[in-house]
């Protein structure tokens, strides 16, 4: 018994070593491991760029595509991603009243022909927003259909008054910038000469240059606290319009103006500063600035009036009409940029079209890289 005992224990004790040893050699799997939502941040940021192309008689372009369109930033190039037509893209218009002594003697009939303007050129479902450049910026509609903003335009008086030119585009840039829905093409037509001396930027520079004046001694030199007062205006003024820029620039904006001083801006330097706004603004947006010769007509001679009248109702239809041809020719174009720059740095633009007819090309210069 004790024998047979012995051996069962024996064999229990080799089986068992035989399970440990196989045990030994099995490996342990490895186990699953858990299903991560991992989120992969893609480092790109969409860049809207409006595009007008026009003929060599200034009519619209229509059918492109994406592959008619060629976007480089700073000579790199970038895949576009959509193309919008004007045909299905809605339009946001801020349009822009100068409401000072300055443009007071043909404000009636600008009026009228943009009162006209709007009624052609926009559709149903596309919306204007009414603002006058006067001493403070005044937002008279917010977005509207035509008609709503025909009555709004007809409704402005002037007020010969100083004119904040440089806060009432900022005013229209950021309030389209907030309010405009996404997807739509964005423009702010001015009709101004662009001068600027109330805004608050160049208040606040005149006021600080006459407060050290005075307080460098009693009895200031008048002259020479004149000149301190001009050259602050002009520095302030300088920044402003960098500022102003950049909202157009955030905003995604195109800028158009209307100068009814037309030559005779060029007889004082606030004139042709004033100019130099509306260039700067339109050639870096992708838009345009009107420079119209206007005939005079606050003559003696009525006759003559009532002539150049007719005459400068007829120039500022054909540059109505150039400006809708060319809003009818606008696409937005949308890629997504990977490049790598800093933020708030300025990305240089460059946009070329391939169709025949070597068409105009109007299109922004560039963005600010926003935070």
């Amino acid at each position: 018994m004790k024998i047979l005992t012995f051996v069962k224990t024996l064999i229990l004790a080799g089986f068992a070593g035989v399970l440990g040893s196989a045990a030994a050699q099995t490996p342990t799997p490895t186990p699953t491991p858990p299903e991560v939502d991992e989120v992969i941040k893609v480092n790109s940021r969409l860049v809207v760029v409006p595009v007008s192309v026009v003929d060599a008689n200034g009519e619209p372009v229509l059918g492109l595509t994406a592959d008619n369109f060629r976007i480089a930033e700073e000579k790199r190039n970038q895949l576009i991603d959509s193309v919008g037509n004007a045909e299905k893209v809605p339009l946001e218009i801020a349009l822009l009243f100068d409401v000072s002594a300055s443009t007071d003697p043909m404000f009636r009939f600008q009026q009228e022909t943009a009162a006209k303007f709007l009624r052609e050129v926009m559709r149903p479902d596309d919306r204007a927003s009414i603002f006058t450049v006067g001493q403070k910026p005044a937002m008279i509609a917010g977005r509207d259909t035509a008609e709503a903003a025909v009555e709004s335009v007809m409704r402005i008086t002037t007020t010969k008054g100083a004119t904040a030119f440089f806060d009432t585009v900022r005013m229209a840039a950021n309030y389209l910038r907030s309010n405009s829905p996404d997807g739509r093409r964005k423009v702010i037509v001015v009709i101004s000469d662009g001068e600027d001396n109330f805004s608050e930027g160049v208040q606040r520079a005149q006021r600080t240059a006459e407060r050290r004046t005075v307080d460098r001694g009693p009895d200031p030199d008048l002259k020479k606290l004149g000149s301190l007062v001009v050259q602050a205006q002009q520095v302030a003024k300088n920044d402003e319009r960098k500022k102003v820029l950049r909202a157009l620039q955030d905003a995604d904006v195109v800028h158009y103006s209307i100068n009814p001083a037309g030559s005779s801006y060029q007889l004082n330097k606030m004139s042709v500063f004033g100019q130099e706004n509306m260039q700067v603004f339109s050639d870096e947006t992708g838009g345009t600035a009107f420079l119209p010769r206007f005939q005079p007509i606050d003559l003696k001679d009525q006759l003559q009036n009532s002539g150049n009248m007719r005459r400068n109702t007829e120039l500022l239809e054909r540059i109505f009409r150039q400006l809708a041809n060319e809003l009818r020719a606008q696409y937005l174009v949308q890629y997504y940029s990977e490049s790598e720059f800093p933020a708030n740095s300025y990305v240089r633009l460059q946009v070329g079209v391939t169709t025949p007819g070597n068409p105009r090309v109007r299109a922004r210069q560039g963005y600010y890289v926003k935070d």
